[in-house]
């Protein structure tokens, strides 16, 4: 019998893959969607007799495929089916569905399937959301948190995205060059959102979520391939690389995590971090600063410390008031926090994030900060306050946790405080965190 986690962690990473092939073939949204649906279903029915597949997406697209064909035998009973070449043009071996998903319109497709969805007919959140929906099979729950709304105010938005796409007649097709030019920004904040999905594990056990950091970095790429003089995508680039670095560092043996200044830095990945390093200053030769090439910029303070106490966060917080300048977002005002603190103490910190208190009342990592520095200051009733809102509002097991102990630890003496406050403002959606 197979690991039944391992079947959910496998067709979460190929599903963008296999929507994205069944969409094209097909141009309908709704039966791709349903399609696949009815191919995950049959695989956690069959792979645990059956074993697992040699290529999980090429399995998927076939069955799905397949049902597809039949929806549309159903629909058009009086009607002949259009020609193959219409559908598509694979057979049913999976062998030769495998070995066209090494072909280069497959190793495309979700790119495309994101520029797709990203189509200007449709507002900027709606085209993110979508994207995150489609092409990453993230929840409406993900998504919601992403982008700091309620369920139900998400749900509504996909809602009207996918109804004005029906009614638009939106081609599923590759955009031109300049349509392509003209969608990127939106684009790129799909993939730093996918990613983000990913590093934060909201959904779950992080080791289950580290294929949507993989898959984020690969459309990055793809991306620069496209846009090999974009300074902004070569930050983005670099952003995911370096943050994708210490993954192997952020939890430990029993998935508890593991914060930044505590993690083993011989763990991080020397490899992603100089090809992001190397994507940044080719990025910074350009001139042209933008958010991504600062939040990468802080990344890499982080990653050239060779220990916790030679990170510059001075130059940190300088980095983050300009990205507030130029990307104003309570959550990038939280992180900047982080590094008041460690200039200027948490007095400074908490006067800082007061005016955020409304905004984010339903953020994990505000009051989770707010408690932290509220015990280091001596306020030790206010700070169990603040942090008993951070469990309720954790977004995993593992943070619920790591609060719960900072809470245990608040009347003993040591470094419970300083540790919550190095902790708070971890994996926030909307800038390169400061201490995971």
């Amino acid at each position: 019998m197979m690991d039944v986690d391992w079947i959910g962690a496998t067709l979460t990473a190929a599903r963008p893959q296999a929507l994205a092939a069944l969409l094209r073939a097909f141009r309908d949204l709704d039966m791709a969607e349903e399609a696949l649906q009815e191919a995950c279903l049959r695989a956690l029915r069959t792979w645990p007799q059956n074993g697992p597949p040699r290529d999980a997406a090429a399995w998927l697209i076939m069955v799905g495929r397949n049902v597809a064909i039949d929806t549309v035998r159903r629909r058009r009973r009086e009607a002949p089916l259009p020609d193959e070449e219409v559908l598509s043009e694979r057979d049913d071996a999976e062998s030769a569905l495998a070995e066209e998903l090494d072909e280069s319109h497959y190793r495309d497709d979700i790119l495309r399937l994101l520029f797709v969805c990203c189509h200007p007919d449709l507002p900027d959140a709606q085209q993110i959301a979508l994207a995150l929906r489609i092409v990453s099979g993230l929840s409406v729950k993900e998504i919601a948190r992403a982008f700091l709304v309620g369920e139900s105010a998400m749900e509504q938005r996909l809602t009207r995205a996918k109804r004005k796409v029906a009614s638009a007649d939106v081609p599923f097709e590759a955009p031109s060059p300049p349509e392509r030019a003209a969608r990127v920004a939106t684009v790129m904040a799909a993939i730093y959102l996918v990613f983000n999905e990913g590093y934060a594990a909201s959904g779950g056990d992080a080791h289950l979520r580290l294929p949507l950091c993989e898959e984020a970095i690969r459309l990055a790429r793809l991306l620069l391939r496209l846009f090999p003089t974009e300074p902004e995508i070569m930050g983005l680039s670099a952003l995911l690389l370096l943050q994708h670095s210490r993954a192997a560092a952020r939890l430990d043996a029993d998935g508890d995590i593991v914060l930044l200044d505590d993690q083993d830095r011989g763990r991080w990945d020397g490899r992603l971090i100089a090809e992001g390093l190397a994507l940044l200053d080719k990025a910074m030769r350009h001139r042209q600063p933008g958010p991504y090439q600062l939040q990468a910029a802080i990344a890499a303070l982080h990653a050239r410390a060779k220990k916790p106490e030679d990170t510059d966060w001075a130059q940190i917080e300088l980095l983050y008031g300009a990205l507030e300048r130029l990307s104003p977002s309570p959550v990038v005002t939280l992180n900047r926090a982080v590094a008041v603190w460690k200039q200027r103490g948490p007095a400074a910190a908490l006067a800082l994030i007061a005016p955020l208190r409304e905004t984010l009342s339903g953020y994990f990592y505000f009051h989770g900060l707010e408690g932290a520095l509220l015990d280091k200051l001596g306020r030790t009733g206010e700070a169990k306050v603040a942090l008993d809102r951070a469990i309720a509002l954790a977004h995993s097991p593992a943070e619920a946790a790591h609060i719960r102990r900072q809470i245990d630890r608040l009347t003993a003496p040591g470094p419970g405080a300083e540790v919550a406050a190095r902790t708070a403002a971890a994996d926030a959606p909307a800038a390169s965190d400061t201490t995971r």
